[in-house]
């Protein structure tokens, strides 16, 4: 079997998937919850390089862009220019 990832084994690989197979559904979801709060961190970090000026407000308007899609975060939150 080839490995997924070019930066690991495919022993260690292997042994990753068979303990994601062995996580209780309980584990599975806090480990989601978990990768969904750091990929929020890293968006806004990402966000608060790009626009060092904006504020909070602005930063979470932006966020919910890229999460929703500008359509749908205009349509729930208002124009990004009430964020400011």
């Amino acid at each position: 079997m080839s490995t997924l990832y070019s930066d690991t084994s495919s022993e260690m690989e292997t042994l990753q998937i068979e303990l994601w197979r062995q996580a209780s559904p309980t584990r599975k979801m806090h480990m989601l919850a978990q990768l969904n709060a750091a990929t929020r961190t890293l968006a806004l970090a990402g966000l608060r390089a790009r626009y060092p000026q904006a504020s909070e407000a602005e930063l979470r308007r932006r966020l919910a862009d890229l999460l929703l899609g500008k359509d749908l975060a205009c349509k729930v939150y208002g124009d990004i220019s009430h964020a400011k």
